[in-house]
This record gives structure tokens, C-alpha cells and sequence, in this order.
């Protein structure tokens, strides 16, 4: 039987139409299991069909293979079924290239979680124009309900990256799922710093899941499919074009319940997330940054029209405690008093306690420091050297420090 006739046979002639949640639960009785891809891909392409109408179609009629099997007349009580979706639909003829994207996918290991999959990410359910599917290489599970975003500039200064790194550790290791887009500079730090803190990460993309962008993150992806999940809306082959990011930043906040913004000039893309955040009705934080840097500009401007400003993982946490419950591996804790920097340090001598306190998150040239300790330049070198070996600092240019958290 060909595939447009197995999902006609299938479909509901009754107009009785079980939700989406009854066909997860086992009541079809359709020849395609609930999570089969190609019915879904094949009402994605056809002519017409949004991502808000799709939302629409699936909660009025449960699945696409009833959708395909609707009569014109059910169709057309649909709210916004025009006349282009209701022949997209009715003369689809893309079985074959639909029944091809699905192979492809499979081929490359990937998953494809639907709407009506347990596991599709229930936050992002709730938003207006959800992804009928998410590719998917790695995991997605109940937990990432209690997910918080961390997104900011491709190009950020160490502080930025140092924090976001140092933060996304900390809300890990206590549970909460990182989600960010996989891009240089913050993204790709909050991913590290998630792994580092032991918990779950998930990178959003905005080409196919084959495709690997930026080429320098293909280990990390790797790290984060076996600790997470890699996900993403496009189809396979999918270029990164610039156009596919703004759409991906509406998956990055639709699956959390926050977003911080680390930094981010004034027109970074970052402030798209933000934007969408409030539409979708969940929580903007930021991190304020130097009122003289363009990579704080942004983010110190959503601060001034009504973000929650955070100094750490203690803000973000408390603000979202009520939602944690049942969730968090430590709920005695006060996160209030969550701690800003690691508790256990090495002992430091003297000296090297002298130069420590006088290296930040920001470049300090040695001369700064010979200047307020009154060591000679050679003595401070010997200092820094060791303390190098020992991890707390790194030389990043010349004869500049900074600290490594």
C-alpha cells in the first residue's frame, strides 16, 4: 500500500479525534506508531502549513495521519485554515521525499522526537509556534523542565566567558539543564561549563543536525550528545545560514525556563532570545558588565528595562526555586547563600597569596602588579610560573595574567 493511502486508511472517517496526549498514550490505532517521522515531515512541507497552524491542526485532530485523512469540511473549521493550507494538505504528493528525510536521519543516528513524544521538551510546548519535531542526537528526558538558558556575544571578553563558564557549573552540578546554541564565545562556554559541573547541556542549532557549526565544536557536540542533547528544527543538510538563527533562538527559550544574558553589544542576537523570552512569558536575567564595553552595552540595557539583574548562580536559582522542587539533587541548600567562587583552594604562600589577589578576570600586566606589590618584575614572573603549574592563572598575551576559574 503507498504511503499517502496507509495514512488515509488510517485516519479518523468518525470525526472522532483522540488528543495528542491519548496518542501518546497508546489509543492509536493507526498503521504508523505515534513517533513514526514521515506523516509529520511530509504535513511540515506541505503547502500552507506553519509551525502555528501545524500546533492547531495537531491539537485538533491528534496526529497527522488524521490530519491527511480529515474531510475538507473538518479541515476548514481549523482558526486560520486558508484556502493555500487546506490544497497543501489535501493534494500533498512529497510522501517520497518525506519517507527520504527520515532515512536520512536515521542513517546518521539521529532521532526524530514528535509533538506527542513523551519526551519532546514540555516547555516548549507551550509556546506559540513549537517545532512540530526536533532532530535529535543524544537525550532529551523530564528533567530539562528545569532548564535555564545562558546565551550572549560570539565575541565576548574573558570576563564574560569566565563567568558564564563559572555560572553554568554551578547550576548544573545542581540540576538544572544548560541550554544554549552551540555558537562561539558564550554558547560554547556554557556548554563547558555544564559538563564541567557534572549535569545535562543541550545545544540548539541553526543548520541540520549533520552539519557541524562552528567546525571547532565537533568534539564538544560529541561531549554534549553522551550529556545531553544536540537538537534542532532543520531538516538535514541544512546550511548555517544567518536567516535559520533568529527562529532556533525562540527553540533556545522555549525549552527554558530562563534565559541570563551574560553579554551582548546592542545589536547582538543574543537580544532576539531575550525578546522572545518575554513573548513566551519566562524570566530574562543578565549579568551586568562594564558601562564602557560595547559587549555590556546590551545586556546593561535590558537591566534598564526590567531584567533581573544577577551577580550568580544563587539569583538565578532562588528566583527559580519554586519551580525546582522534586527536581534539584540538593534542595536543603540555601541558594541564596550560594557560593560565588570554588570553596577549596590551594594554600598560597606569601608571596604568591600577594600576586594572586592582584590577578582578575580581566588582563593585568605584570608592571600593574610589580606597582602594588613592590616585588621586582623577575620575582612576580617566578609567582605567576607557578601558580600556572598549579592552575590558578594564565598568561594570555605578552606579559599579561588573568585568573582561570
Amino acid at each position: 500500500m503507498a504511503i499517502r493511502e496507509r495514512v488515509i486508511s488510517g485516519g479518523a472517517q468518525t470525526g472522532e479525534h483522540k488528543s495528542p496526549e491519548a496518542e501518546t498514550a497508546g489509543g492509536n490505532a493507526d498503521p504508523w506508531k505515534p513517533t513514526d517521522p514521515v506523516p509529520w515531515i511530509a504535513l511540515n512541507s506541505a503547502d500552507g502549513v506553519g509551525k502555528v497552524l501545524y500546533k492547531r491542526l495537531l491539537l485538533r485532530f491528534g496526529s497527522p495521519e488524521k490530519v491527511f485523512a480529515a474531510r475538507d469540511g473538518e479541515l476548514a473549521q481549523v482558526e486560520g485554515m486558508g484556502a493555500r493550507a487546506l490544497r497543501g494538505i489535501k493534494g500533498f504528493n512529497g510522501w517520497d521525499k518525506a519517507e527520504n528525510e527520515a532515512e536520512k536521519a536515521r542513517a546518521l543516528g539521529a532521532e526524530i522526537i514528535t509533538f506527542t513524544d513523551p519526551r519532546y521538551p514540555q516547555n516548549l510546548k507551550e509556546i506559540h509556534d513549537p517545532p512540530p519535531y526536533l532532530y535529535v542526537r543524544g537525550e532529551l528526558n523530564a528533567g530539562d523542565k528545569i532548564s535555564v538558558a545562558m546565551v550572549g556575544s560570539r565575541n565576548a571578553s574573558h570576563y564574560g566567558l569566565s563567568e558564564t563558564r563559572r555560572i553554568a557549573a554551578e547550576l548544573s552540578a545542581k540540576g538544572i539543564t544548560v541550554v544554549s546554541g552551540g555558537a562561539r564565545g558564550i554558547d560554547t562556554e556554557a556548554h563547558r561549563g555544564a559538563l564541567s559541573g557534572g549535569g545535562r547541556t543541550i545545544a540548539v542549532l541553526g543548520c541540520g543536525i549533520d552539519i557541524t557549526y562552528p567546525r571547532e565544536n565537533g568534539e564538544l557536540f560529541k561531549k554534549i550528545a553522551t550529556s545531553g542533547a544536540v537538537v534542532t528544527e532543520y531538516p538535514v543538510g541544512t546550511p548555517p545560514d544567518k536567516t535559520n538563527f533568529p527562529p532556533r533562538n525562540r527553540i533556545i527559550s522555549g525549552i527554558s525556563l530562563g534565559v541570563i544574558v551574560m553579554e551582548a553589544a546592542k545589536d547582538s542576537g543574543s537580544l532576539i532570545t531575550a525578546a522572545y523570552s518575554v513573548e513566551q512569558n519566562r524570566e530574562v536575567y543578565a549579568l551586568p558588565g562594564n558601562v564602557s564595553a560595547d559587549n555590556s552595552r546590551g545586556v546593561n540595557s535590558l537591566i534598564k528595562k526590567g531584567a533581573k539583574l544577577i551577580e550568580g548562580p544563587g539569583d538565578v536559582l532562588e528566583d527559580l526555586f519554586p519551580y525546582m522542587k522534586g527536581y534539584l539533587k540538593d534542595l536543603a541548600l540555601d541558594y541564596g547563600d550560594a557560593p560565588e567562587r570554588p570553596a577549596v583552594m590551594p594554600q598560597l604562600a606569601p608571596d604568591e597569596a600577594a600576586v594572586y589577589g592582584n590577578v582578575s578576570l580581566e588582563p593585568v600586566h605584570v608592571d600593574v602588579i610589580a606597582e602594588k606589590t613592590g616585588f621586582p618584575v623577575s620575582r612576580i614572573l617566578s609567582l605567576l610560573l607557578d601558580m600556572e603549574l598549579k592552575g590558578l592563572v594564565r598568561q594570555i598575551s605578552g606579559m599579561k595574567y588573568i585568573k582561570e576559574i
